[in-house]
């Protein structure tokens, strides 16, 4: 049975965030920190890991991100 996660990294403190999901959390965190791939997370300098869950499926790691998304930050 696989697992999959759900993740939030920021740049700084009250800084920008962004939200993910994937089924291999360490290569993900590892990527971004990297700088592997051209976009947001590299333009923004988006590379702590401030919070992570682990679910069971993938539709319910698309589903919750979704929901992380449509959070208001206050």
């Amino acid at each position: 049975m696989s697992s999959y996660y759900v993740y939030i990294l920021a740049n700084k403190r009250n800084g920008t965030i962004y939200i993910g999901a994937t089924n291999d959390l360490a290569r993900r965190v590892s990527e971004h920190k990297g700088e592997k791939n051209k976009g947001f997370t590299q333009k923004y300098r988006v590379r702590q890991l401030v919070y992570h869950e682990e679910v069971s499926d993938v539709r319910s790691a698309f589903m919750r991100e979704k929901e992380l998304k449509k959070w208001n930050r206050a």
